[in-house]
């Protein structure tokens, strides 16, 4: 299968570097723009009616991936896509499963990320899947895109439910937790357990949930944007049960935006 030419300007790279090594901001929606006008063949949108211009907005994607393909680019182009600047959600470290070199590359990947979120904005969260020591680091995590959240009641967010490389590039199931993330933002009300009647809550006037594939095909990087939807949360379901029923909501409806092969177990 042939695969998109993907190259960053050098502008970018050294914008970056110095930013990394003497402080600055930059914006990631140009460094974007510069990356995608260098994508051979050029990106190719499918739904472009659908991307916002404005939020509340949570942008959910597949964490797309192949050997070669660097998961970037999966947020260089929503930036580029979408006319108005993306708070992302990103990793806040590596982990480089089985190589001998990973303890040296995870506290690399911690300075270096942690860096990187402070030059474009972005919020950073523990690596999936979840590790026992990271509790209280991702429950601050939360709570500090929670409060990006309040604070900037327009913002357009950008997440990936399943938070690392799946194998094959198929559509896996998020770790536990991330339902529950995604109704506090979407919704603080449903995210809470034990309510009564009803066959379930909206998010109402809070952010809509936008749906997008991220996959290549025929040597094109292809985004295709679904319909934004209020996410309804079933009731009479415990925390863990509301936590799993929210996350195969989100997956199934990226799911819909991709092509069979890649749907995994959300066929």
């Amino acid at each position: 299968m042939p695969y998109p030419h993907y190259s960053y300007p050098p502008s970018v790279i050294f914008g970056l570097a110095a930013s990394v090594l003497f402080g600055g901001r930059r914006s990631f929606r140009a460094d974007g723009h510069a990356c995608l006008d260098r994508l051979q063949p050029p990106l190719r949108i499918i739904g472009k009616e659908n991307t916002p211009r404005i939020g509340p907005v949570i942008i959910t994607f597949n964490h797309y991936y192949r050997p070669g393909f660097n998961a970037w680019w999966m947020a260089l182009a929503l930036a580029a896509a979408i006319p108005a600047d993306i708070h992302f959600v990103m990793t806040g470290e590596l982990t480089f499963p089985g190589k001998w070199y990973a303890p040296f590359g995870m506290a690399g990947s911690r300075w270096l990320l942690k860096r990187i979120a402070r030059i474009y904005g972005f919020t950073t969260m523990p690596p999936m899947p979840p590790r026992p020591k990271d509790v209280e680091a991702r429950s601050r995590s939360v709570r500090k895109t929670l409060a990006f959240v309040r604070q900037h009641p327009q913002a357009i967010l950008g997440l990936a439910p399943e938070g690392g490389d799946q194998p094959g590039g198929l559509l896996n199931w998020p770790a536990t937790g991330a339902g529950r993330f995604i109704s506090l933002l979407a919704c603080p009300a449903c995210a809470s357990a034990g309510s009564t009647g009803g066959r379930g809550r909206s998010a109402g006037s809070g952010p809509r949930i936008l749906p997008v594939g991220t996959y290549e095909e025929d040597g094109v990087l292809y985004l295709k944007f679904g319909d934004a939807y209020a996410l309804e949360v079933p009731e009479k379901l415990s925390a863990d049960e509301k936590d799993r029923a929210v996350a195969e909501i989100i997956m199934r409806a990226i799911a819909r935006e991709l092509p069979i092969r890649l749907r995994g177990q959300f066929n």
